[in-house]
């Protein structure tokens, strides 16, 4: 007899979705690797709305009234700070997670908007040294790439402690993407899959991260800016202590953040997401007496320029994007439609970047899928993205009454859910409880 599918009811406990992964699990006896990042709701800058002006604000004409967004990284030490002609930086996303093809497109795009991108784990390559005004040069544990005189030819330092995506775990590339030039850059044997390390061979604490920041300015002359990177985890003690240990920038990444590849376990759930992670950030900034003297940019889940307008708002320099503007590139495009069918997917729910197979040629190394991404072309769409950002930020400060984007505070939101609200520290709307803060 057919089942009538009124009848059929879902287990809240066992979800499809569960009853599947239990299955995989059960046939292949391992955890689940892919890329991206967290599928699960997470509360973010959509539940905060910006009060614009008013009776009691003036707002500003957009055609006559500035409102600036360049922004400076790196003042406490460094004697040649980065310069940024807008508040949005390009993330670290390593040349084996992504093809030479989209790093020189990324690099394209962020010198059209003044702005700057991220090496990621693995080295600098010449495409993108070329394509980039302004280069961070990251230092991941496992320290593959890493030589003095790359050093040297960046505009500034990124050590990595750990990513809002694995914190606590090392990255992940598997053998179909260790290509002979990956791997010679690594220093690895082709085709193997390649674990790295979740923590630093030569430093266990902040006193011994002191001493490597010393080298590194030794090394450099004291000119770059050294930005330290935290997953959002216990934000407020990683964060102090980056301080401490001589940071002049913090890149601080919550759940949301996406990656190349790691195990879906920790996809889910580890971490915090980055609405509390950024106010916990600011409040110990504020608390050491060195909020805007150690800037903070913010990542994981950033999409459009409400999100960035929001975490300045909540204190936060700059914004870091990394998935958003793959998605810009073209991830998740409907086209090819074979290829993602080929792969057990579609367009529009694809996760496969830790294959190699990627169908629009951004997270992959095979020659043929490489080429469907011209990088003048990805460099085109991903700086019409960057500015369509940057307008939609500055309309908001500007309806804020703000002549530049980083006068922008928690005064000016109220938050839409009680833990948005308790989370971002800003009154729930249309009262003036913040719970946790003042009574009710």
């Amino acid at each position: 007899m057919a089942v009538n599918p009124r009848y059929l009811r879902e287990s809240a406990t066992f979800s499809q979705t569960i009853l599947a992964d239990i299955h995989r699990a059960a046939e292949q006896g391992t955890y689940s690797i892919r890329g991206l990042g967290a599928k699960r709701p997470l509360p973010s800058f959509d539940d905060l709305v910006f009060l614009g002006a008013s009776m009691s604000r003036y707002p500003l004409e957009a055609y006559r009234e500035r409102c600036d967004t360049h922004i400076t990284l790196g003042t406490r030490h460094a004697t040649k700070p980065i310069q940024l002609a807008i508040p949005i930086t390009l993330a670290s996303m390593s040349f084996g997670a992504l093809g030479a093809n989209a790093k020189q497109a990324i690099g394209l795009a962020a010198s059209a908007m003044g702005t700057s991108t991220t090496t990621g784990e693995g080295g600098m390559i010449a495409e993108e040294r070329a394509a980039s005004t302004t280069l961070i040069y990251q230092i991941s544990p496992s320290r593959y790439g890493i030589n003095p005189d790359d050093l040297r030819r960046a505009d500034a330092i990124e050590i990595v402690v750990d990513q809002g995506s694995k914190p606590g775990g090392g990255g992940i590339l598997l053998g179909q993407k260790n290509t002979e030039r990956v791997a010679t850059m690594r220093d690895l044997p082709v085709g193997i899959d390649q674990h790295s390390a979740c923590r630093h061979p030569d430093w266990t604490g902040s006193d011994d991260l002191e001493i490597k920041i010393l080298e590194l300015r030794e090394i450099t002359d004291w000119e770059k800016p050294i930005y330290i990177k935290i997953g959002a985890t216990r934000v407020k003690y990683d964060v102090a202590l980056a301080v401490k240990a001589g940071a002049d920038v913090i890149v601080l990444d919550g759940m949301q953040a996406g990656t190349g590849a790691t195990q879906q376990v920790f996809l889910e759930n580890v971490g915090i997401p980055t609405l509390p992670a950024v106010r916990q950030a600011v409040e110990t900034l504020q608390a050491l007496d060195m909020h805007r003297k150690v800037q903070l940019i913010i990542s994981g889940g950033i999409r459009n320029g409400a999100d960035v307008a929001k975490a300045i708002a909540l204190g936060a320099d700059a914004v870091s994007i990394g998935t958003s503007a793959l998605i810009a590139l073209g991830c998740n495009k409907p086209v090819y439609l074979e290829d993602y069918q080929a792969m057990g997917t579609e367009a529009g729910y694809c996760h496969h970047c830790h294959t190699g197979h990627c169908p629009v040629g951004i997270t992959t190394h095979r020659p043929e899928l490489e080429a469907r991404l011209d990088p003048q072309r990805g460099a085109k769409h991903l700086q019409n993205y960057l500015t369509t950002m940057v307008l939609d930020m500055q309309t908001l400060a500007r309806a804020c009454g703000k002549t530049h984007v980083l006068n922008l505070e928690p005064e000016d939101m109220v938050a839409l859910t009680l833990e948005a609200a308790a989370m971002a520290k800003v009154p729930l709307a249309g009262t003036d409880w913040i719970p946790g803060v003042s009574p009710f």
